[in-house]
């Protein structure tokens, strides 16, 4: 069953941003579409949570250099 959830992030200033963010989740194991704004400070993530869970999600995004605001 997939999930889609839109998250706040910030730190991401340019296209660039998008993509290191795109990397960091696409081809995970779980995560079916990934898509972004960094004008509008914001990611959507389709996920199976019967493999991955959101705070995985959250973890990937903060890895890559970004914050996720509650």
């Amino acid at each position: 069953m997939t999930t889609t959830v839109k998250l706040t992030v910030t730190g991401m200033k340019c296209g660039g941003c998008e993509n290191t963010i795109k990397e960091a989740l696409t081809g995970k194991k779980g995560i079916v579409s990934v898509d972004t704004s960094h004008g509008d400070d914001w990611v959507e993530v389709e996920y199976d949570e019967t493999v991955i869970e959101e705070d995985d999600v959250i973890e990937l995004i903060e890895a890559a250099g970004f914050t996720v605001e509650d």
